[in-house]
């Protein structure tokens, strides 16, 4: 393993260099695992040399921060906008379903790195946000379902902790098996999985 010899002074990469390398990176750590990943790994499959690389990031912990940040700052940029629209409960669920597959679609690598890897990471002190974005997530989806109960929206009978841990756990699971581009839309994809979901939990009428 390649080992710098002294502390590297870092470089500002162009955007788009910078963009291709954390997707590279996210790839590598997606596949591979984060303890099984190398900065030499990454600069392998980025087509550089591995001290190349700690000229635009300085260790592989760097470009994995870097990585789920700027997944997680989109998400919620999205969920935040969902949240404050005002809508009905349904309307909300439906909102926070699509907005997560469209994510799914724009940081598959990231989104499969955080299904992985978080419960790990939150133990590093750099890597605190995650806990602080899974309590927000957590108290987002809860609100909703709570309020779709209390609106009669939803079935009185619903447990809706349960309910939340069920439409996580098989939303998000779809980053080990979607692929952008593929036949399906992250909208179509929304579509279909809140036809089954809403039937379950709806009020029959």
């Amino acid at each position: 393993m390649f080992v710098p010899t002294k502390k590297k002074p870092q470089v500002t990469a162009a955007p788009a260099r910078r963009g291709e390398l954390l997707s590279t990176a996210a790839e590598v750590f997606a596949e591979q695992g984060y303890n099984a990943t190398t900065v030499r790994k990454i600069a392998d499959h980025a087509g550089m040399l591995a001290g190349s690389l700690y000229y635009h990031f300085d260790s592989k912990e760097s470009m994995l921060e870097e990585i789920l940040r700027t997944f997680l700052d989109e998400l919620w940029d999205g969920y935040d906008t969902v949240l404050a629209a005002g809508s009905g409960p349904r309307e909300t669920l439906e909102a926070l379903v699509t907005e997560s597959f469209r994510e799914i679609d724009r940081h598959r690598a990231a989104v499969a790195i955080y299904q992985k890897e978080s419960k790990q990471l939150v133990a590093q002190e750099r890597f605190a946000f995650l806990a602080e974005s899974q309590r927000r997530f957590e108290k987002a989806w809860l609100s909703t379902l709570e309020r779709g109960v209390a609106d009669r929206v939803f079935r009185a009978d619903l447990d809706v902790r349960l309910t939340y841990r069920f439409v996580r756990d098989t939303v998000w699971v779809a980053a080990s098996w979607y692929r952008p581009g593929g036949q399906h839309s992250p909208e179509e994809i929304a579509r279909q999985y809140l036809s089954m979901v809403l039937d379950g939990i709806a009020v029959r009428t």
